[in-house]
């Protein structure tokens, strides 16, 4: 677990700037620098942006493992942006898709513009479809646990709100006992200084996200997002996991 702690002492420490400049939460009319938090300490106050963007989505049912390849799972995640959760787990030998999305909240079909306002109980979310051959569902949640800040309450960094809260939705009873595990094997190693409160609950639907948020890195990665908050956790996510990358 020693290079577990080392990777997250470097994954955070970014000097970054929220998304597209545009209307803050809180009244805020374009948003500010921050850094994301060292483990330790204190998250920025900050609020996050806005972007005033709706389109129509299709809600997308959990496949049933009959329907896609007995090789194949699913997992569903949350850690703060999906534009920097999808870009990182993209790059995964054994990973077939990303999709980002929202999950764990109670209105259908909500929109980004839905979602960021804080109402639909929603987290941003990816969904991945996953060969256990070649990467397993308990190595998968380890790089999870290593590539977000799982003891920060419904934040990460200078995005704040449930929207953004760190989440675990099982599909079945393995993958909820396999989380838990996961969960108490680093609370045990003490690689975050702070209790862990990500959630673990059950996956009820994941909704798409709009098709502008889809391999958003892949198709933007000269903005300046991309290039200050997204490629160095790729780059830290290369150094400390090489072996288990795409070529």
């Amino acid at each position: 677990m020693a290079s577990v702690t080392r990777s997250i002492s470097s994954l955070y420490g970014v000097e970054a700037r929220r998304r597209n400049p545009g209307p803050a939460r809180g009244g805020g009319t374009s948003t500010e620098d921050w850094r994301e938090p060292g483990i330790g300490d204190e998250a920025s106050d900050i609020s996050p942006t806005l972007l005033r963007v709706r389109t129509d989505r299709v809600m997308i049912k959990e496949p049933s493992q009959a329907s896609i390849s007995k090789a194949v799972e699913v997992a569903t995640l949350a850690g703060g942006c999906f534009w920097c959760t999808e870009a990182m787990f993209d790059q995964l030998k054994g990973v077939v898709k990303v999709e980002s999305g929202y999950s764990g909240g109670n209105t259908p079909n909500p929109s980004y513009e839905d979602v960021c306002n804080g109402d639909t109980g929603h987290a941003e979310s990816i969904q991945i479809t996953f060969d256990p051959s070649v990467l397993s569902y308990a190595d998968l949640l380890r790089i999870f646990f290593t590539t977000h800040d799982p003891t920060t309450l419904n934040r990460q960094g200078a995005d704040v709100g449930t929207q953004y809260r760190s989440s675990v939705f099982y599909h079945n009873p393995e993958q909820e006992r396999t989380a838990r595990q996961v969960i108490q094997e680093f609370e045990n190693s003490k690689v975050w200084k702070r209790p862990i409160v990500t959630e673990v609950a059950p996956y009820k639907e994941f909704y798409k996200a709009e098709d502008y948020h889809q391999e958003y890195y892949a198709r933007n990665s000269r903005q300046p997002y991309c290039r200050v908050v997204i490629e160095p956790k790729i780059a830290k996510l290369r150094e400390h996991y090489r072996e288990r990358l795409k070529q």
